[in-house]
C-alpha cells in the first residue's frame, strides 16, 4: 500500500459492484481536483503579478494591502501573487505539490481571517471560497499530488 492509498479493509460499500469503477476513477478524480485547484489560483496570481484579467498588478495590489493595514505591502503583493500564480502552476502539474499546497493553505488561512468579518457567503465577500480552497490545498499538502503528478513520475515527493 502506498502513502496515497487508503486501507481496503476500511471500505464497506453499499454497492460492492461499484468498487472497480471507484478504483478505476481514483487517479482521474485526484488529478481533476488538483488541476482545478491550481488552475483557479492562476488567474488571481496573474492579476496581482501582471495586471491581467483586470487586476491591479504589483502596484495596485500593494496599494490595496497598504489600505487594509498590512506591513510591507509591496512584499505582500509579490508573495501572494507568487503563491497564487506559481503555486497554482505547481498544483496543476503536480510538481513540488506539497510545498506549493502548504503555501496556498497558509495564505488561505489568512484570507479566511480577512474575509471572516463579512460572514460566510462568498457573494458577500465572506470566507466560504478561501475556506474551501484552503481545505483543497490542505488535502494535497497531506496526501501529495497523486499518481498522475510530476512528483510521482520523478519518484520524489516532499
Amino acid at each position: 500500500m502506498s502513502i496515497n492509498e487508503a486501507p481496503e479493509t476500511a471500505q464497506q460499500l453499499y454497492l460492492p459492484g461499484l468498487a472497480p469503477v471507484y478504483a478505476g476513477l481514483q487517479d482521474i478524480a485526484w488529478l481533476g481536483l488538483r488541476v482545478v485547484t491550481g488552475a483557479l489560483l492562476l488567474p488571481h496570481g496573474a492579476q496581482k503579478l501582471f495586471g491581467a484579467f483586470g487586476g491591479g498588478g504589483l502596484d495596485g495590489t500593494a496599494k490595496f494591502f497598504e489600505s487594509v493595514g498590512y506591513a510591507a505591502p509591496s512584499f505582500m503583493a509579490l508573495l501572494v501573487g507568487v503563491i497564487e500564480f506559481f503555486g497554482g502552476l505547481c498544483l496543476v502539474f503536480g510538481f513540488l505539490t506539497r510545498p506549493a499546497a502548504i503555501a496556498v493553505a497558509i495564505f488561505m488561512a489568512f484570507a479566511v481571517q480577512f474575509h471572516a468579518a463579512n460572514g460566510f457567503f462568498w457573494i458577500a465577500k465572506g470566507f466560504e471560497y478561501p475556506l474551501f480552497w484552503g481545505m483543497a490545498a490542505l488535502f494535497f499538502a497531506i496526501r501529495g499530488g497523486g499518481a498522475l503528478s510530476i512528483d510521482r513520475k520523478l519518484g520524489r515527493e516532499f
